[in-house]
């Protein structure tokens, strides 16, 4: 069997039409992030605190410590696991936003790590695919909840 030797970094990114402003207001605001990603959150993401993020329709929670967040450029948390998440917002033009969100600190046996890191590049790619019909086109895709609907709690 191969053996892992570098744990992998997962990377999904995507390109918003909106202004730098907007994109990264919808990931520290709940009311927004609330339309595209989690059901409910314990407040705004801010630097230094932890906030408690919660898929009710799954009922899985994390709670995750901001490190750093620099308005309208970056947002770094660790999640409870211990994996660390980071976004970058870079402005392009003046209505276009470049997203990208790093996932690192995946933990486990060599295949346990692989299949946690496929599954993350799958959740993220989806988080920012709901965030662009969102901000784009006012649509609420609801891509979270229908990703796994035999899995919901009742």
């Amino acid at each position: 069997m191969p053996e892992l030797y570098h744990t992998p970094v997962v990377r999904a990114e995507m390109l918003i039409r909106r202004p730098v402003e907007v994109v990264f207001e919808a990931f520290i605001e709940p009311a927004i992030t609330t339309k595209f990603w989690f059901t409910k959150s314990s407040g705004r993401v801010e630097e230094g605190k932890k906030v408690k993020w919660e898929w009710e329709m799954y009922g899985v929670s994390d709670r995750v410590f901001v490190k750093r967040l620099e308005e309208n450029e970056r947002i770094h948390i660790q999640s409870s696991d211990g994996t660390e998440v980071e976004w970058t917002f870079v402005s392009r033009k003046e209505n276009e936003t470049m997203v990208t969100i790093l996932n690192s600190g995946f933990k486990g046996s060599g295949d346990e790590i692989v299949n946690t890191a496929i599954d993350s590049m799958g959740g993220y790619t989806m988080v920012l695919c709901g965030l662009k019909a969102l901000l784009e086109h006012n649509i609420i895709l609801n891509l979270v909840p229908d990703k796994a609907p035999d899995f919901h709690v009742k």
